[in-house]
């Protein structure tokens, strides 16, 4: 039988833990048979997991004799992880094992080198972390889960069951996998990826920069048809200065940054009007309806109809 450990560290996310005890626990073969063996590990005899703590029955020598391993996320991701661990997985990776982490666990598979050199994710609000801590990782945060064979993560939360389902299927197929899906009462697939559930802040801006009062222009006029040029003539410059200047402070362009303030205040919209989507675009500054909904595809990788089903 396909044996599943799960590795809890300190400071567990006890939603990251449950979720793959669950869902691989509750998976069933025809007659009935189970899918999956789980066992739950951790470096120590106790860890911390918020409000409770988790006592486990198998330290690290489980990850030997398994075919997955999972690593559960973390509330504290950018803290090192102990060396023993990191050595086990190191093994478990080498012997061909399965290798799968959830949420900030792919901080753990970094930190242990398993992500040189491959595309991964993580929870949209730390994949920023993830980026600048391990440049030779490839970082997607619009995406619910990655898998590149036996090296497999997820963003975060609620992903984690994606992640699983996945893997499910990939074991069994999608007979299996489809009735795993139904005992958790979830789709099989969720349409678009972690991108819809990205707050799309701009890139920061250093505090006293030259172009602080342009941006705020630009957030109180996204509404108007703006050019390089009208912009560039407000902040008294040519367009060449202003977009040297721009990505030097802000890392994108004007008209990108102009299209992210759009489709923050149309999410904004979609989420508490009933308004058209024709109207949206309008209120938002896009040219037309189809302009603005395949902008809105690519920022959020879904329909604006689809988001706001979603988020309304």
């Amino acid at each position: 039988m396909h044996t599943v450990a799960v590795l809890a560290l300190d400071n567990v996310i006890p939603f990251d833990l449950a979720t793959p005890l669950e869902v691989f626990g509750r998976t069933r073969l025809p007659g009935e048979r189970p899918g999956y063996r789980v066992r739950v590990c951790a470096p120590t005899p106790q860890v911390e997991a918020g409000l409770f703590t988790v006592q486990a029955r198998l330290g690290l020598e489980a990850l030997a004799d398994a075919d997955t391993v999972i690593v559960a996320g973390t509330t504290t991701p950018l803290e090192p992880v102990p060396d023993p661990v990191l050595d086990a997985l190191r093994v478990a990776g080498a012997a061909g094992t399965r290798v799968a982490s959830i949420c900030t666990g792919a901080f753990v598979l970094a930190q242990a080198g398993l992500l040189d050199g491959l595309r991964a994710t993580t929870h949209w609000f730390a994949a920023p972390d993830l980026a600048r801590m391990y440049p030779r990782v490839e970082v997607d945060a619009d995406v619910l889960y990655v898998d590149n064979g036996r090296i497999l993560t997820s963003a975060g939360a609620a992903a984690g069951l994606d992640l699983c389902l996945h893997m499910i299927r990939r074991d069994y197929g999608s007979v299996v996998a489809a009735d795993a899906a139904r005992l958790a009462v979830v789709p099989l697939e969720r349409e678009g990826g972690q991108a819809q559930f990205i707050v799309h802040r701009q890139p920061p801006v250093p505090r006293g920069s030259t172009l602080e009062p342009l941006l705020h222009w630009l957030e109180d006029n996204a509404d108007r048809d703006l050019t390089l040029d009208e912009i560039a003539r407000h902040a008294r410059m040519s367009p060449r200065t202003l977009l040297r200047r721009f990505r030097e402070q802000t890392g994108t362009t004007p008209l990108q940054w102009l299209h992210r303030v759009r489709i923050r205040q149309a999410q904004h919209l979609l989420e508490t009007t009933g308004h058209s989507v024709e109207r949206i675009a309008a209120q938002v500054g896009f040219g037309s309806p189809t302009a603005f909904r395949d902008r809105f595809k690519r920022i959020t990788g879904v329909t604006p109809r689809s988001y706001r089903h979603a988020f309304q």
